[in-house]
């Protein structure tokens, strides 16, 4: 009896087994890998597969389909290559490389396919998008108007960088590139910009540098790292870039302001001629292969600032390249300044006379400028350019044993002003009305007699002085990011104080 009832309740478990099982027809593709070699898989057996379509390894690595022949195409490996062998089964998965997206991200470090390699939870499989996207259509962008306040005095008030813009930062290795984009980053920890900081073939050091100083003065939790590091898979550094614009995107098409640090595209333009030599692409100049240009064109087109009709969010951009001897004109570095929206030089003869950023003012250039500032701050930062730039050439001049006249020799003095002004340490940014109001005292002349060296201490104690003495202006000129006459005044007198109180030695209360 006990027997029947046992066979009676297998039987009916099987059939219900049998019938919660879809029989709806599947077709799977197979392949199998032939060789595989420096993290490429030459695969046979899928003739139908599409460029960059997904595939998955028998031990359940990822790549993707890089390159299409006759008979076998060639796989970039995402992961660990040492356990591929030749003779396992390749699945074409019919999809293509995608990365999660959204608020879950914020405060993650995140490889390119997005997979935490911090200590946090698990990140949601949903919602994905893929990481190869066009660009939004012309009839989909808006002008850029709005500023990106990097709260760095040289670039806000000489170089201004807009919502939307993409703006170059180059120069040679230890110059402060990547220094320039990480204060850019932590300014934003009042704003309602999300910044995503894409690690490119970097060493795991610099990264956990980046993250520490975002931690430490920024706003963390506000922020997403994609780290493709120099000890990842060249497949990983290879998409890195294109994953962290997808998770940028998503929320520049919510109506959302996002910042994408790219550090940097020298490596990944290297990355690439690396996998397109191992395919056997035809290699070009420098032995890259000829679609370079097209490359990192597609990648930065995807910045811009949206139209109102589908939500005005904007998208900037900082991609980093790295030069040679200064070398701008060298194939890469002449590639991106094409491509973007204006370039922030750094010269390693600056950086080594400490004077820090080390922005050359006579090389670097905004496409979108005076168009993407604050009004105040146009007015008050017109001919602080030309003159810098005419002091560099005066003291060179003089370097020569030529001796100035009193006129030349004020414009020196003047210039030695500009630039401490200029000379920035890390993680000291000022803000938009700090700014108006330090470069309104030197039009004023409130800082001839000022020493250059007593500089740093007027930066230092500037924010809450102009808070104590003059808040209401303040407001006024945040609110409105116009300078009327009477802000103006009240501003350069809050400076003017300032400047007698240092010279008495007073400090802020």
């Amino acid at each position: 009896m006990a027997d029947r009832d046992a066979a009676a309740d297998w039987l009916a478990r099987s059939r219900a087994a049998v019938a919660a099982t879809p029989l709806a027809p599947e077709s799977l593709a197979v392949g199998r890998v032939e060789r595989v070699a420096d993290g490429i898989a030459q695969v046979s057996g899928l003739p139908d597969i599409a460029l960059g379509a997904l595939v998955r390894f028998e031990g359940g690595q990822l790549g993707f389909a890089h390159s299409l022949g006759i008979s076998e195409i060639d796989v970039v490996i995402c992961d660990d290559a040492s356990a591929i062998e030749a003779g396992q089964r390749v699945i074409d998965t019919g999809g293509v490389l995608e990365v999660p997206v959204g608020e879950a991200l914020l405060g993650r470090v995140i490889d390119p396919l997005g997979r935490p390699l911090d200590d946090g939870a698990p990140l949601p499989s949903w919602p994905t998008l893929p990481i190869e996207r066009p660009a939004p259509a012309i009839i989909d962008r808006s002008e850029v108007t709005e500023p990106l306040e990097t709260g760095v005095l040289v670039v806000d008030s000489l170089f201004s960088i807009g919502r939307g813009q993409r703006e170059l930062i180059v120069g040679d290795r230890a110059t402060g590139k990547t220094s320039l984009a990480v204060d850019a980053i932590i300014n934003q920890r009042e704003s309602d910009v999300i910044c995503v900081y894409v690690a490119i073939g970097q060493p795991a050091a610099a990264v956990q540098r980046v993250i520490e100083a975002v931690h430490r003065h920024g706003a963390p939790e506000r922020c997403v790292y994609v780290v493709g590091g120099a000890a990842t898979s060249p497949g990983l550094q290879w998409i890195a870039p294109f994953a962290g614009m997808t998770i940028a995107e998503y929320f520049r098409d919510r109506g959302q302001h996002a910042l994408i640090v790219l550090d940097d595209l020298t490596r990944h333009a290297a990355t690439h001629r690396e996998l397109a030599l191992l395919t056997r692409e035809p290699p070009g100049r420098e032995a890259y292969p000829g679609d370079i240009f097209y490359l990192h064109a597609r990648l930065l087109e995807r910045a811009a600032k949206l139209s109102p009709e589908l939500g005005g969010g904007s998208l900037t951009a900082l991609p980093i390249a790295e030069t040679d001897a200064g070398n701008l004109s060298a194939y890469i570095p002449t590639n991106l300044i094409s491509i973007t929206d204006g370039q922030i030089v750094l010269d390693t003869t600056l950086f080594a006379a400490s004077h820090r950023p080390a922005v050359d003012v006579g090389l670097s250039v905004s496409r979108v400028g005076g168009k993407a500032q604050w009004p105040s701050l146009r007015q008050v930062s017109g001919r602080v350019r030309l003159d810098y730039a005419q002091f560099q050439e005066l003291e060179m001049f003089t370097r020569f044993g030529g001796v100035p006249n009193a006129r030349v020799q004020g414009r020196i003095e003047r210039g030695k002003r500009i630039r401490a002004l200029l000379t920035q340490p890390r993680f000291s940014g000022l803000s938009m009305v700090g700014q108006v109001a330090i470069l309104a005292a030197l039009a004023g002349g409130v800082l001839d007699g000022v020493s250059p060296a007593r500089i740093p201490e007027l930066r230092r104690r500037l924010p809450g002085w102009l808070e104590g003495t003059a808040g209401d202006e303040v407001s006024s000129v945040r609110a409105s990011g116009r300078l009327d006459a009477a802000p103006r005044a009240a501003l350069v007198a809050a400076v003017a104080a300032l400047v007698k109180d240092m010279a008495r030695g007073g400090e802020v209360q």
